[in-house]
């Protein structure tokens, strides 16, 4: 069928908006099947352990790159999701030990490596390492990626319901639409969604208010934790796990604090042939905003490391990563999918941002362990009531 993706930049500046054991003969060394110590790399095809879990977020895999990669090999696939980096990190700093490859963005990977709940990996003993683009290969969090590779990317936004009579008279091009009082009250009877997302949701605040999304001063988290509650009672719902299928498909709200992909995906489900449109479009608002990288890696604990390697290898081919953002709307990182992504989705500029805008966008970054605890104590007074 045909697509149209309406898109909605600013008249200002245009901003896409985020949120990432041995060679063939033994571990560490050539020839073998990469389960043991060491930095891993692939296991050889007929060496693949009889099953392996993958943990990712929802909605975040084509079903079927999962169902193919089973029928090749012969490896079945646990697979079970989450809904934001820190409840990963939870889940294994809990002891969790039956996790093999995991789905973790930028700034998650650093603080990961630092806890040594990551496996080393040889990036260069991966086959398909030559199908990325340079751009997202030895990224700040993880130098010379000696931990992980890169999965998908995107931004961070407003998603709004299209032909709702507010928002055709005023396309939301400013963070004002999810944080101004005086703005959500004109359609918080509607439904207002934001992403559960201790990181996500106070960048947004943070660029709402003219901050650094990575701010570190308590002064500034004070105001950004101002900033949130004031407009928390306007809101309906936190939800980041499936807000496209549960709320924006549905029409439970009419505005929604998304990531790019997630607005898309519901853009598409409520595609209508007729009108050759969707119910919703994303928006960029002029103030800044989040890109991030999703990454896949290797728990330290899992013990199948080999496997997990081959899986990602996998995952790393221009079919498989091209099958992935037909599915997901996120970009690729993969330079070689290019040529089996589907037109409408390559060419749109709110999933592939021109360079132009890709310029004004920030990375969220590791802060300190002394503002950990402050992002802590912010969100759990955000949460209070929840």
């Amino acid at each position: 069928m045909s697509k149209k993706l309406t898109v909605l930049f600013s008249l200002i500046a245009m901003f896409a908006l985020a949120a990432c054991g041995g060679g063939p003969g033994g571990p560490g060394g050539p020839g073998g099947s990469g389960e043991g110590d060491g930095d891993v790399v692939p296991a050889a095809d007929d060496a693949l352990s009889e099953e392996l879990s993958v943990y990712n977020w929802a909605d975040y895999i084509d079903e079927q790159v999962l169902a193919d990669y089973e029928e090749e090999f012969g490896v079945k696939i646990i697979y079970d999701t989450y809904a934001s980096n820190e409840d990963l990190l939870a889940k294994l700093e809990a002891g969790a030990k039956g996790y093999d490859v995991i789905v973790p963005s930028d700034y998650m990977v650093g603080i990961m490596i630092g806890l040594d709940l990551l496996a080393p990996i040889n990036a260069e003993g991966f086959s398909n390492v030559s199908n990325m683009n340079e751009a997202f290969m030895n990224a700040p969090f993880d130098p010379g990626n000696a931990h992980c590779l890169p999965y998908q990317w995107g931004t961070t936004g407003i998603g709004y319901r299209a032909g709702n009579e507010y928002f055709d008279a005023n396309p939301p091009t400013s963070w004002a639409a999810i944080f101004d009082p005086e703005e959500l009250a004109k359609y918080e009877g509607d439904g207002i969604n934001v992403l559960n997302d201790p990181r996500e949701l106070p960048a947004a605040a943070a660029f709402y208010l003219g901050l650094d999304p990575n701010t570190e001063d308590p002064e500034e988290l004070q105001q950004i934790q101002d900033a949130i509650l004031a407009a928390k009672p306007f809101w309906k719902t936190f939800n980041s796990e499936d807000y496209p299928t549960s709320l924006l498909v549905p029409d439970e709200v009419v505005i929604t604090h998304g990531w790019s992909g997630g607005v898309f995906q519901a853009y598409y489900e409520t595609w209508d042939d007729d009108a050759e449109d969707g119910n919703w479009y994303y928006s960029v608002p002029e103030e800044g905003a989040v890109k991030w990288l999703d990454n896949m890696c290797i728990t330290a604990a899992s013990e199948r490391k080999g496997t997990a390697a081959h899986f990602i290898n996998y995952v790393l081919s221009a079919e498989a990563g091209a099958a992935i953002t037909n599915y997901t709307y996120y970009a690729s990182p993969n330079e070689a999918a290019r040529e089996f992504i589907e037109p409408e989705v390559l060419e749109d500029p709110g999933i592939f941002p021109p360079p132009e805008v890709e310029a004004k966008l920030s990375w969220l970054t590791e802060v300190s362990d002394e503002s950990v605890l402050l992002y802590d104590e912010l969100w759990t007074a955000v949460k209070a009531g929840n």
